[in-house]
């Protein structure tokens, strides 16, 4: 008989899968909406690729967790030797695929939950982890996807966190919630797409418990942006 923390990873692991699932549904259009890379990270990814470049003669190994269409995996493609996009959606990742083939950028792509990176430990200098916490569906995921990062982070390795928050101006609640946004598809069809919506202060909380060593974050239209490294890793 399944105990009772056999029977919440079973949930959860079904909580997981329906947002796949979503996101399966509607990738194609959903791709098409997420044209340009978000100005914090390219911002991100020019400082940090520079410092990491300026410290070794190799360029550094990128990671893409949540990489959808691969906007920011072809961000990484200028500064780094190899890129890797992992995404739940397999029909995010053909969208990734048809991106990198049309633009002309390398990168390996990975169906892979990011509660269980299908990665080695310290394979990773350079991640983005943008836009996709928010949408694990529960804090135990959302959680181990931080110490997933932090496991797979190079000694030194840098990374940039986001999350939505209720510092946007679309919401009242002071405290961190959970919530279903519609996605409209092309014909008026709506598809729910779960969110938990961090307070600025949960978000920085945990990432002070989880295996990441936090550097510095900031609010910037309605996001949370957290600069992280992996334990024991050089601050700057």
């Amino acid at each position: 008989m399944a105990d009772h923390g056999d029977r919440d990873e079973a949930a959860d692991s079904d909580r997981r899968a329906a947002v796949r699932d979503t996101y399966d549904r509607i990738a194609s259009h959903f791709a098409s909406t997420r044209e340009y890379a978000w100005p914090e990270v390219e911002a991100f990814v020019e400082t940090a690729a520079g410092d990491l470049e300026s410290g070794t003669s190799e360029r550094p190994v990128g990671l893409d967790l949540g990489c959808g269409n691969c906007r920011h995996a072809e961000l990484l493609a200028d500064h780094c030797v190899t890129v890797v996009g992992v995404d739940v959606s397999r029909g995010l990742l053909e969208t990734g695929r048809e991106r990198s083939l049309e633009r002309g950028f390398d990168v390996a792509l990975y169906q892979g939950d990011a509660a269980r990176l299908p990665l080695a430990e310290d394979s990773v200098d350079l991640a983005v982890y943008v836009a996709t916490l928010h949408h694990l569906p529960t804090s135990r995921a959302r959680r181990a996807s931080l110490d997933e990062l932090a496991r797979v982070l190079a000694p030194g390795g840098r990374a940039l966190v986001s999350a939505w928050s209720t510092a946007h101006d679309r919401f009242e609640e002071s405290e961190g919630f959970d919530t279903t946004v519609e996605w409209t598809l092309p014909g008026g069809e709506t598809v729910d797409r779960f969110y938990h919506i961090y307070a600025p202060d949960e978000f920085e909380a945990e990432l002070e418990a989880s295996e990441l060593e936090l550097l510095e974050w900031e609010l910037s239209s309605g996001n949370c942006y957290a600069e992280v490294t992996a334990p024991g890793g050089d601050s700057g």
